[in-house]
């Protein structure tokens, strides 16, 4: 199939799936994703432009599936500076659809952390939402500038990564002087 440029939705009709693969290339909308990225706690990611999305599907009997790749221009906050950075989001994917009416679930052995398997109903798959959640699959956990980024400092709260702050080292606590002489064997 042609690429479909500022697609909103991205519907596949069941019956037009066949045993002969098919590829389709497409750019999921930002604002769906943007607007769950809003939300807590995500709150920390933005995405530039639309996702690029490259799919290629087939069908085994009743069974549908689908493996691609998802690149985005992802604007994130690092966890440690608070500096703004574009983190490039890059995720292969795949994932087999079942009818829900073939009966599958908990008691068939399907598990939630089973991410490579969802059921489907009626005459249409939306790709739409399957794509978002790759795409969040894809976020880090905890968006870092760089594994090596000092972070700021807790007093007085300058970029490590980009000046030395002058408040030098941390006054000692005097209820602690007891843990001074306190020596830790080894078990």
């Amino acid at each position: 199939m042609a690429a479909v440029a500022g697609v909103v939705s991205v519907k596949i009709r069941v019956d037009d799936i066949t045993a002969e693969a098919k590829e389709l290339s497409f750019e999921e909308a930002q604002t769906q994703v943007n607007l769950l990225l809003e939300s807590e706690p995500l709150r920390e990611y933005r995405i530039e432009g639309p996702i690029d999305v490259k799919v290629s599907y087939y069908r085994a009997g009743t069974e549908l599936f689908f493996a691609g790749s998802l690149h985005a221009s992802t604007h994130a906050v690092c966890a440690r500076c608070a500096e703004e950075f574009v983190l490039p989001s890059e995720r292969a994917f795949r994932f087999v659809l079942t009818p829900r009416a073939a009966g599958l679930g908990e008691e068939a052995g399907l598990h939630a952390e089973d991410l490579e398997f969802s059921l489907y109903e009626g005459d249409e798959i939306d790709l739409s939402p399957l794509v978002r959640e790759q795409f969040l699959l894809s976020l880090p956990t905890r968006p870092l500038c760089a594994d090596e980024c000092r972070g700021l400092c807790p007093h007085c709260g300058v970029n490590l990564n980009l000046a030395q702050c002058g408040c030098g080292a941390e006054p000692f606590d005097p209820r602690f002087a007891p843990l001074r002489g306190l020596k830790l064997g080894r078990f």
